[in-house]
């Protein structure tokens, strides 16, 4: 089986080995952001026609800071036995991208799969696809701010971030009946405030 412990590349990242799962059976490839382009093809014109994924990890101590993640799938492109059919290559190319400036080249034109993919990372990561044909987001809404996938992402949102936390957020805090949103903070205070009347008198008597 080969090994999944990738060494570190001289000028590139060093791979988080212990928090890499195991993928077994698949060659696992770093490569360099220059030749991407270059290697991907090669692998295609090598018979790994399939793009099954495409993904990003965000390791914001680390110089560059972001990994695009290709999972790729090679099956026989000829007469083959049950057994190789069975257990087609599989390969996982891993790209460091700069956290400063995060742009890689769109695979778009090799695999048309990568299409949402690379929408989704430019989403959720903020990783520019060059070439992509209609880059834009997918799951957030068009006017989000920031990348909710970063590990620096506010854990509310950057808008919600700046904005004060309402002195009584938890649903158990509002009791059946509650005057609609835009009041619920005034009765909430309101009985607060009875509560503690009536604590000062029944203490009194």
């Amino acid at each position: 089986m080969p090994s999944t412990q990738t060494p570190s590349i001289t000028g590139l990242a060093t791979d988080p080995t212990s928090l890499r799962a195991d993928v077994g059976d698949a060659e696992v490839r770093r490569v360099e952001l220059a030749a991407l382009r270059a290697t991907m093809e090669e692998l295609h014109a090598r018979g790994y026609s399939m793009l099954l994924d495409l993904g990003a990890v965000d390791y914001p101590e680390r110089t560059p800071r972001f990994d695009v993640v290709y999972h790729l799938l090679a099956m026989p492109v000829k007469a083959s036995t049950l057994a190789e059919v069975g257990t087609p290559k599989r390969l996982r190319v891993l790209c460091g991208i700069d956290g400063a400036k995060p742009v890689c080249p769109s695979v778009m034109d090799i695999w048309p799969s990568a299409d949402w993919a690379e929408r989704e990372v430019f989403d959720l990561f903020g990783i520019t696809f060059t070439g992509h044909e209609d880059l834009r987001r997918i799951q957030m809404p068009y006017d989000w701010e920031g990348h909710p996938l970063r590990k620096d992402y506010p854990l509310r949102g950057p808008a919600r971030e700046r904005a004060p936390r309402p002195a009584f957020a938890l649903k158990s805090n509002v009791v059946a009946g509650a005057p609609p949103s835009g009041r619920t903070l005034e009765a909430l205070q309101a009985q607060v405030k009875a509560a503690r009347e009536r604590a000062a008198r029944e203490s009194e008597s």
